[in-house]
């Protein structure tokens, strides 16, 4: 498989995850179109990552919107194909799935699993999709998590959104053959983001009158800890760089602390004993008679 050409669009690289891979890419001499949703981030974001970058302003949400950034891309790389398209874009929303509030389900879908394929649709082309385009095939490199293989409770709305971006990975995969455009899958555990900073700001209001308050309220604690004790996001910027610059990268990868414990061994054991372990972790006892 040839190497794809060095240039990459990157969503949601204001802050976190998107910015580490978009300054990863940069400094090895990538040329960086990466999404914002504010004119205030673009500025930012451009004096931060130099002459390599160039923002795009639009949300996942705005089919329209990512259209013409698609334009801008096309422009830009006048005829040449575009290397990649890192899907990173994306929030986390939690609650009970027995008490979801319906609205939030939906904007989590729409940002985490719409917003990944709204991209596709647009950048497909750029990437080899469309003959026109000279050069080699790019690559696409999709931002799930954990989550996408192994769902904690009262994150439910995430694990799913995770959860669908890999099934829908795994079908990409296979269709883009024809064009010979590669698709890999990244799930990190716990990154020292600003996401797990905010965790005590999460408004749990809504289900003061359940029965997984509590549970809820405790679990704010937990989320930053997670993030105190997690790798730092310049790690999953390397990592992607090297995805992108491997000859025969591998199909997903997972990138977190303490691997064995975390990602191997509840893939291996039975999902009772899991269940059992997760509800120790998280302080959840099941109801006495």
């Amino acid at each position: 498989m040839s190497l794809p050409n060095k240039s990459a669009v990157v969503t949601g690289v204001s802050s976190g995850i998107g910015r580490a891979i978009a300054k990863s890419l940069t400094d090895a001499g990538w040329r960086v179109f990466g999404s914002v949703r504010r004119e205030r981030d673009a500025i930012e974001a451009a004096a931060a990552l130099g002459g390599n970058f160039s923002p795009l302003i639009f949300d996942v949400t705005d089919e329209a919107g990512i259209a013409r950034g698609a334009d801008a891309v096309r422009a830009a790389l006048k005829g040449e194909t575009l290397g990649a398209l890192v899907n990173n874009a994306g929030i986390a929303v939690g609650g009970p799935v027995a008490c979801l509030n319906m609205d939030d389900l939906k904007r989590q879908i729409d940002i985490n699993v719409y917003g990944p394929i709204r991209a596709i649709k647009a950048f497909a082309p750029l990437l080899g999709a469309d003959r026109v385009q000279n050069g080699p095939p790019g690559r696409i490199v999709n931002m799930s998590s954990v989550a996408g293989k192994i769902a904690s409770p009262f994150m439910s709305p995430y694990a799913m959104s995770k959860h669908a971006l890999e099934a829908m990975s795994e079908s990409l995969r296979r269709e883009m053959v024809m064009h010979g455009i590669d698709v890999v899958i990244v799930g990190p555990g716990a990154i020292r983001t600003p996401i797990w900073a905010k965790a005590d700001e999460i408004d749990f209001e809504q289900y003061r009158r359940t029965d997984y308050f509590s549970d809820l309220e405790r679990m704010k604690g937990m989320m930053q800890s997670f993030g105190e004790q997690g790798l730092e996001a310049g790690a999953v910027g390397k990592l992607v760089l090297g995805i992108l610059m491997s000859a025969k990268p591998k199909t997903r990868y997972a990138i977190l602390k303490n691997k064995f414990m975390m990602w191997t061994l509840p893939n291996l054991l039975p999902k009772r004993m899991v269940d059992s372990f997760v509800a120790k972790r998280f302080g959840l006892k099941p109801r006495t008679a």
